[in-house]
């Protein structure tokens, strides 16, 4: 009776055959290799920028010789003739202008027009916020050919103004449905509670709505930044000189002449580039987070 009683508990005690969630096997194979692929997809575009704004014209044109994934003789030759040799600097200062001017105009237009459409609560304001939002739909390709006509009707080619005025046209729609969302999240009995006291709807946006909305404001603000830090085609349309362009048309318009390519300067430029973005994100990182997981709870 008790070898019968035995065998079920030794059977039922026997570890099944499938790997355990908590397995070393299992956790490579579901977390480890997923993550690690992802980060060396993510992050080789930056080392091969890295390695090749840093590498000799030698190392860069006789790949039989020379590992391509590896320097040899490190050489600053490149960064040089980027910084002394070309308008390089002029193009970073004109770029830095123009995100931070459509940047900011953005976030007052969208901040104004994001709390009238979900505070004020007038009639056809959730179709007047799905309309906001499908004109950010709209491909840029075909909004700037009429937006070419109105820049140069009003004197603005080839002027970083020009960019500063344009780029809103795609910034505010987003944001302005994003910040629709995160004002959704603060509880509206703080409004309440200020009207009852006296205070008036900019005095409310001001001292109470905004306080609480800085997250969103901070990640939408992150949003329009790197949008307008990046883009390609209005930039290329609207300016034409070389010292007025910013640095993602200048390093590929002033840096390739014919068919030929400077590729040390070309990589150094994009690195270079790229570590403002990075910068900008690396400080508000926090605030972006925090706007991904909602306001202020009931």
């Amino acid at each position: 009776m008790t070898d019968t009683v035995a065998q079920p508990a030794a059977v039922a005690n026997t570890p099944p055959d499938t790997m355990a969630w908590d397995s070393g096997l299992r956790r490579l194979m579901m977390i480890y290799l997923p993550l690690g692929c992802f980060v060396l997809i993510l992050l080789f575009p930056f080392y091969w920028m890295a390695i090749t704004s840093f590498k000799p014209n030698a190392e860069l044109m006789n790949f039989k010789d020379h590992n391509p994934f590896w320097i040899t003789s490190p050489t600053l030759a490149h960064v040089k003739h980027l910084l002394f040799d070309t308008a390089y600097p002029r193009w970073l200062w004109t770029t830095m202008i123009v995100a931070i001017g459509s940047t900011t105009l953005s976030l007052i237009a969208s901040t104004l027009a994001a709390y009238a459409i979900e505070r004020l609560r007038f009639r056809g304001s959730p179709y007047v916020g799905l309309g906001i939002y499908l004109a950010y739909l709209v491909p840029p390709s075909i909004l700037f050919i009429p937006l070419a006509t109105v820049v140069v009707q009003f004197g603005l080619f080839d002027s970083p103004m020009a960019l500063i005025l344009v780029y809103p046209t795609f910034l505010v729609p987003f944001c302005t449905w994003l910040l629709i969302g995160y004002f959704k999240s603060i509880p509206y009995e703080l409004e309440e509670c200020a009207l009852v006291d006296g205070a008036t709807r900019l005095q409310i946006l001001r001292r109470i709505t905004l306080p609480l909305a800085v997250p969103g404001l901070i990640s939408a603000g992150i949003f329009s930044f790197t949008l307008s830090w990046n883009e390609f085609i209005y930039a290329l349309a609207f300016i034409q000189s070389g010292a007025n362009k910013t640095v993602p048309v200048a390093i590929l318009t002033e840096l390739v002449t014919g068919d030929v390519y400077q590729w040390g300067a070309l990589m150094a430029g994009s690195l270079l580039g790229s570590l403002p973005v990075a910068i900008f994100y690396s400080l508000f990182v926090d605030y972006y987070v925090s706007s991904l997981t909602g306001a202020v709870k009931e």
